[in-house]
């Protein structure tokens, strides 16, 4: 499948980081237009309406998420220290897309949602492909949300001193839980 073009992809991200600034309101297609340098009317041609926007990044995300569980999936040190130190050094557009459609998901978007719930699904069959049960692999996807949120919230520097704690250290508990191997 061709890559989407450069337009589509800037209307998107300009999409996310408004959500991420100031919320939905705020996402007019005017707005997004200006911050993607796009004519509005180069907006329409990608995306008809809001709806469609919103739709959309759900779609991207999940276009994401699929090239993550490959990367999952390949990692040598296996699915649960991939998740668990992604989860810790965030990459950036990855995680505003996922922010993004999370907060379309708080809201009435049923594609915003189901993307999220998609994700997670993915995410939890990688681990229970290596070994962990339904439970743990919930457990292990509960500690990645608490990494990536206190990564955003402080930076994965400040999110690895917990107590001297570090991200090897975590991922040494998560399969140690149900001896999960690599």
């Amino acid at each position: 499948m061709p890559p989407p073009p450069a337009a589509r992809i800037k209307v998107l991200y300009a999409y996310a980081e408004i959500l991420a600034d100031g919320g939905e309101r705020l996402a007019t297609l005017d707005a997004v237009a200006k911050r993607a340098k796009v004519s509005k009317g180069g907006l329409l041609y990608h995306f008809a309406s809001k709806s469609a926007l919103a739709d959309g990044l759900a779609e991207f995300l999940d276009e994401l998420v699929a090239d993550d569980v490959l990367a999952m999936r390949a990692d040598i040190d296996g699915p649960v220290a991939y998740l668990l130190r992604t989860s810790h050094h965030l990459d950036e557009r990855f995680e505003l897309i996922y922010q993004a459609v999370a907060r379309l998901a708080m809201g009435s978007h049923d594609r915003a949602k189901a993307s999220i719930e998609s994700a997670y699904a993915r995410w939890q069959q990688e681990l229970i492909d290596a070994g962990a049960d339904r439970a743990v692999a919930a457990t292990i996807l509960l500690i990645a949300d608490g990494l990536s949120l206190r990564s955003a919230t402080f930076g994965s520097d400040r999110a690895e001193s917990l107590g001297g704690i570090g991200i090897d250290d975590i991922v040494n508990i998560a399969r140690t839980i149900e001896g999960i191997g690599r």
